[in-house]
């Protein structure tokens, strides 16, 4: 695809926000970074630029990129990347298991390409060229600047979470930018993930302070994402669940490896500081509560994996209500025969 090709996918130089960085992606993926936020400037409930009327602003989208500037130019920041490297390669996995090319994918919010390293591994085991040329394009991806129907695929890894208004860019960015009968793969946190963590510091600080105030961003549940992709127009729906768990020494270490990944809480309602005591107690209520008999103690990531795809007039369709021609009160009968003939 020529330069000029990929080009067009953007859109109009002044649709973006000063700052922006607009280079043309010649290649099969594109990167993104976060880029400056467009979002509110301040909690709360209400409208704003590219946001629905009454949408709730959890998160500090300018806070987040700062942690996420701050997390890249770590001189030691590969022993961080952990996390990432497991979860892009079960979405490589998952891409691999469509049964079909894609000319020009989208990596949302793909940080140091975790996923395209993992896809070109996977390539070089079978004999395919072991490179995917990857651009990058500095954006938010709560305002994604590229045209309708642009991509043939759109993976995101460990980037959805977050993003203030899930449903609107599920339905208004990702669903918007994908070509028709191509395919969304993506992998959140979710659910349950760090509950360890939270219920410590929460008795911790209830304990000491009397009170407590939320120290771990707050996730999507898995019950709600099939709902959401349902409502964002998606057909053809897999939502399934991993929970990885990684052990640590302590507290401590899980939280400076979680500031080191970029993904410390930047909820508007967080506490910027916690106290001496309540932190002490908080490791004292992890070892207690969670603790292994080696000393250290476990960290849960649950994470939410989905797949999606944007309607197209080739793909299968359920066959019309009252046409089945065998009842499920037959399954029994039929159960019973088949065993009865391989007596």
């Amino acid at each position: 695809m020529s330069c000029r090709g990929v080009q067009k996918l953007l859109q109009g130089a002044g649709s973006g926000p000063a700052g922006w960085t607009r280079t043309p992606a010649t290649y099969c993926c594109c990167r993104f970074r976060s880029g400056p936020s467009r979002a509110r400037s301040g909690p709360g409930t209400g409208s704003g630029p590219g946001s629905g009327s009454g949408s709730i602003n959890v998160f500090n989208r300018e806070m987040k990129r700062r942690q996420k500037n701050w997390a890249a130019v770590l001189k030691d920041g590969h022993q961080y990347d952990y996390l990432r490297e497991e979860v892009g390669s079960r979405v490589a996995d998952r891409v691999y298991d469509i049964a079909r090319t894609f000319p020009l994918a989208l990596d949302m919010g793909g940080g140091k390409c975790y996923i395209a390293e993992h896809l070109s591994k996977q390539a070089l085991k079978l004999g395919r060229r072991s490179e995917i040329p990857t651009r990058s394009v500095v954006a938010d991806e709560e305002f994604l600047p590229f045209r309708e129907n642009s991509f043939h695929l759109v993976v995101s890894s460990l980037s959805l979470h977050w993003i203030n208004d899930l449903p609107r860019a599920l339905s208004e960015q990702i669903h918007r930018v994908l070509k028709p009968d191509g395919v969304f793969v993506g992998a959140m946190a979710g659910g349950d993930t760090l509950y360890e963590l939270r219920c410590s510091l929460q008795l911790a600080q209830m304990e000491r302070e009397g009170g407590f105030s939320p120290h771990v961003s707050p996730y999507t549940a898995v019950t709600d994402l099939g709902n959401l992709l349902g409502r964002a127009r998606f057909n053809m729906l897999t939502v399934d669940v991993d929970d990885v768990q990684v052990h640590y020494p302590g507290i401590m270490e899980l939280m400076t490896d979680l500031q080191g990944m970029g993904e410390s809480n930047c909820a508007w309602n967080r506490r910027s500081m916690l106290q001496r005591d309540t932190m002490l107690a908080a490791a004292a209520v992890y070892k207690e509560m969670y603790g292994n008999p080696d000393g250290s103690v476990p960290a849960t990531f649950q994470i939410l994996h989905m797949i999606g795809w944007k309607p197209h007039e080739s793909q299968a369709k359920p066959a019309r209500r009252g046409s089945a021609t065998v009842s499920f009160r037959d399954l029994a009968k039929v159960s019973r025969t088949g065993g009865a003939d391989r007596s």
